[in-house]
């Protein structure tokens, strides 16, 4: 069987360091010790599409026997069980957030499952880290590095501002 290697992004604005540390420690439980989890640093955004705390974010790269669905199925097991609401309006404030951005340079998109995450290009918080973690990744859609996209995305968008903190683990 073949060993898959999985980004996925991490956010929180409800007691961000508490809600930061369970995430990694949950994904390293559920995807086990010889997953090889790493971490990118920690970033702090203002939110996006509404009034509410900071968030704290990061990019978390590990290996998985698992597929796609099975991945994104014990991602919100994590989440659920650390009180995440899914009837809750997407631009909310959240304990937890983990969303599957790569898996291998797989391109799915369904209904049910989306490969790589759109977010990826989008967004600041999902893009810096990323960048940080894996630069020389390439994007299966773009086909660019990752470093490259995060230097397109700091010149088309100077303003967007996000903060590398110091989170103590």
């Amino acid at each position: 069987m073949n060993k898959h290697l999985v980004y996925v992004g991490i956010g929180s604005n409800i007691e961000q360091e508490k809600h930061i540390r369970i995430a990694v420690q949950s994904l390293q439980e559920s995807f086990g010790i010889n997953c090889l989890l790493q971490v990118s640093p920690v970033y702090k955004t203002s939110a996006v599409g509404f009034e509410g705390d900071d968030f704290y974010n990061l990019v978390a790269r590990f290996h998985t026997l698992f597929s796609p669905l099975d991945v994104e199925e014990k991602l919100k097991e994590i989440e659920h069980n650390n009180g995440r609401q899914r009837n809750q309006n997407k631009y909310s404030s959240r304990n937890l957030d983990i969303d599957l951005l790569m898996y291998d340079q797989d391109i799915l998109h369904s209904d049910k499952i989306s490969i790589p995450r759109d977010e990826i290009e989008k967004y600041a918080f999902v893009l810096s880290p990323l960048a940080d973690l894996a630069p020389n990744l390439k994007h299966p859609e773009t086909n660019r590095s990752i470093q490259e996209m995060w230097a397109e995305f700091k010149n088309r968008n100077p303003a967007e501002t996000i903060t590398k903190i110091e989170f103590k683990w």
